[in-house]
């Protein structure tokens, strides 16, 4: 009886199986699959951008060393998501918390007659209509909002908006625990 071959490139097929199994198995074991690493943590806030948009304050890099905690929140009036998390920036805003505005590739008149018509939970908005600054952020689009430290640091980032459970099981954990130590 003869023995039969098996062709090298027979194999091929389920090792290659094997190997993407592995990688989307790895890639399922991450703490949080959804999550966009940001190269900011740790480092100082970027910079402002250099415009603002009609009767609001100009930020700037010392509006986030002030020894308080700072909240930077990317947004623009095309976007559902922003429209969404607004309430919530009033509630925070109410709450006392330091909220800090950068309208993103937005029309800087709709911007403002949204800010004057929905109310305005910023003490200072910046303008990106080219998104400059956003590139210099980090920001993959709106809404994006930061934690930032007394000391100008960036402690945290949060995609997406600012509502829901979500919002409860991430975002105020990070900022309650922010606020806490700038105390």
């Amino acid at each position: 009886m003869a023995k039969t071959k098996i062709s090298p490139l027979m194999l091929l097929p389920p090792i290659l199986f094997a190997i993407l199994a592995g990688v989307f198995y790895f890639g399922m074991q991450r703490d949080d699959p959804n999550a966009l690493p940001s190269t900011m943590i740790g480092r100082t806030a970027p910079a402002f951008p250099t415009e603002t948009l009609p009767g609001q304050i100009l930020p700037d890099d010392q509006m986030v060393r002030t020894g308080q905690v700072s909240v930077v929140n990317f947004w623009a009036t095309w976007c559902p998501p922003c429209r969404a998390e607004h309430p919530t920036l009033l509630d925070m805003a109410s709450q006392g918390i330091r909220l800090i505005g950068v309208n993103f590739k937005d029309e800087g008149a709709k911007a403002s007659a949204y800010l004057d018509k929905e109310g305005n939970p910023f003490m200072a908005v910046g303008y990106d209509p080219q998104g400059r600054a956003a590139i210099n952020w980090g920001v993959t689009g709106p809404p994006e909002t930061f934690i930032i430290a007394g000391d100008g640091t960036v402690l945290y980032r949060f995609a997406g908006p600012l509502v829901g459970s979500d919002y409860e099981r991430r975002f105020l954990p990070e900022l309650q625990e922010a606020m806490a130590a700038s105390k």
